[in-house]
């Protein structure tokens, strides 16, 4: 075997690829890599990647093909490719597609040119259930009402299934894009937005009309839903993560189209309208009076004849609703998301239902291009204070994390940030609310909390905007869909047992373009030898999996800072 010292990665048996971190071409393979595998460690000086059946089906989804994804490894790997790899990864990529589901009359077939495919299928025991007749060597029949399902359990068999049954029309409704926007400023799709809005749509074939589009925050996903409405013209169903997102979306419809107001609908917990774009919450319809009871807002599903249902955030759709549209497999379905991960590892029922990944756009791409901010991203690990580290090597195990969370010792730190930061617009996100407050009370800052009445949280975020609110302290009421364009700092102080979607959130709310240096920072406070540093390395790789580099500083200065 010829050994290439000149590059970067290590192809291993188990299908993992090790990444030398300090090699010239870290960022060119990094970029390569992130198409089909996950980045599952992320040491100093060794990245590990996985190549996995999901991550393989999706980047066959989105078009690349087993040569493609081989070739690159040939190129890049020290010892060549092993040949047990190379033909694993040509079985998984040719699955996709080998079954496809097609319609005929009121039922669906399941059809595949090799014909062992359609014998495999047959004999399994948990597909008897949904009634599938043989047709032929080739084809299976079955019931439409199991599209979802069927998909779902072919797919943890290992056959992802390429739906080509169609959708309906749904409901008519015409929506035009505006040249300009409502303030006059002249308004058009940037070019990466056409290329997901045409990556879902396929010019309006049986291959296009589900699928998720993964995107950061700051890059307009919801403009491209908008688009995909406009290239859809029908009524469509938006489900999205809480109130001030759905205001969010029905402010961008009314600016970006030509739709009128009477027929954009709110369905919340304060309001319940039903109109041909109803942009709804998945809290509304996963309510329901006690655990035994029936979801009382799940029917919003058949109020209308919709044409195409937009989960926004997809990365969070809840239990239920999966169930619902496991139901709905004829209407078009488009996700989108910054991230495929699933604190729950359901993204096999996210690819099944609502559809694989047809676009994915890196992050650092879209900053390179000035679309987002720069970002630098800073790991500040905080002593805790004798007392309190006492008390947290005491607690039982579940409290540990919450102890570590709340050190008092993050106070000094954050207040030596807000200084430095003088001028500058910051915002202070954690997840616990004593701990928020009593950092409210201290620095005499205003803080935003789920409690906090709709009213009062716009008028704080409106003064954030114009500048006349400095700095804000946001529970995790605002990981997601707010608006806040001008934040050039972040200081994060406490979060969900290292949760990577909420990091992607979280460094969300500093992404959009700045004027001027288009830079921004985003700090983590983490006390040192805790629980909390454990899982600090978890939201690392969702950061690290976005090209950005991680620096960690020491807060008393005990150690010199190490770059990631």
């Amino acid at each position: 075997m010829t050994f290439h010292k000149d590059r970067p990665l290590i192809v291993q048996t188990d299908f993992c690829v090790l990444l030398e971190v300090r090699h010239p071409a870290f960022e060119e393979a990094r970029t390569g890599l992130a198409k089909f595998a996950d980045l599952v460690k992320s040491p100093e000086n060794i990245h590990t990647y996985r190549m996995s059946s999901l991550s393989l089906w999706n980047a066959a989804a989105a078009g690349l093909t087993s040569e493609e994804i081989i070739g690159f490894l040939d190129r890049h790997a020290k010892f060549g490719v092993p040949t047990g790899v190379k033909q694993d990864i040509r079985r998984f990529v040719e699955r996709y597609g080998l079954v496809r589901m097609e319609r005929l009359g009121d039922d669906l077939l399941l059809i595949s040119e090799d014909v062992e495919a359609i014998k495999e299928m047959v004999s399994f025991r948990s597909l008897r259930s949904y009634g599938l007749c043989q047709v032929d060597s080739q084809t299976l029949r079955f019931s439409a009402r199991y599209r979802g399902l069927l998909k779902q359990e072919l797919v943890k068999l290992g056959f992802p299934v390429e739906d080509l049954a169609g959708y309906s029309r749904g409901e008519s409704l015409p929506i035009r894009l505006r040249a300009e926007e409502a303030g006059g400023q002249a308004f058009e799709l940037r070019e990466y937005q056409r290329s997901a809005v045409e990556s879902f749509y396929r010019e309006g074939s049986l291959q296009g009309g589900s699928g998720v589009l993964v995107l950061p925050c700051g890059a307009g996903k919801t403009v491209i839903g908008i688009a995909a409405m406009g290239k859809l013209n029908c009524a469509t169903l938006i489900l999205t993560s809480n109130s001030t997102s759905v205001r969010q979306w029905k402010r961008e419809i009314l600016d970006k189209t030509d739709v009128t107001e009477e027929l954009v609908g709110e369905y919340t917990g304060m309001q319940k309208e039903v109109r041909p774009i109803t942009v709804a919450t998945y809290q509304i319809l996963t309510y329901r009076k006690s655990k035994d009871d029936p979801f009382v807002h799940m029917d919003l599903f058949n109020k209308r004849d919709w044409g195409l249902i937009v989960y926004d955030e997809v990365h969070l759709l809840p239990a239920p609703v999966f169930r619902v549209t496991a139901d709905i497999q004829a209407t078009r379905r488009l996700g989108l998301t910054a991230t495929l991960i699933r604190e729950d590892g359901r993204e096999e029922d996210v690819f099944s239902l609502v559809g694989p990944k047809r676009y994915e756009m890196p992050w650092k791409e879209l900053e390179t291009q000035g679309w987002i901010a720069s970002v630098e991203c800073v790991e500040i690990r905080v002593p805790m204070p004798d007392k309190e580290k006492e008390a947290y090597l005491a607690a039982a195990p579940r409290q540990k994390m919450r102890e570590a969370s709340v050190n008092a010792g993050k106070l000094k730190v954050v207040r030596e940030l807000l200084d430095k930061h003088d001028g500058e617009q910051i915002l202070i996100i954690g997840q616990y609310l004593e701990q928020l407050r009593q950092l409210s009370e201290a620095t005499k800052l205003p803080m935003i909390s789920g409690e906090m009445p709709y009213e009062e949280r716009e008028a704080l975020y409106s003064g954030f905007r114009s500048g006349t609110v400095p700095a804000l302290i946001v529970s995790k009421v605002a990981n997601f869909a707010v608006d806040l364009p001008d934040a050039t700092v972040a200081i994060q102080i406490s979060g969900s047992f290292g949760s990577r979607q909420e990091e992607a959130q979280r460094l969300g709310r500093i992404l959009r373009p700045k004027a001027g240096t288009n830079r921004a920072v985003f700090y983590t406070l983490v006390s040192e030898d805790t629980k909390e540093q454990e899982f600090a390395l978890n939201r690392q790789l969702f950061l690290i999996e976005q090209g950005y580099r991680y620096r960690i500083e020491w807060a008393d200065g005990s150690k010199e800072a190490v770059s990631i």
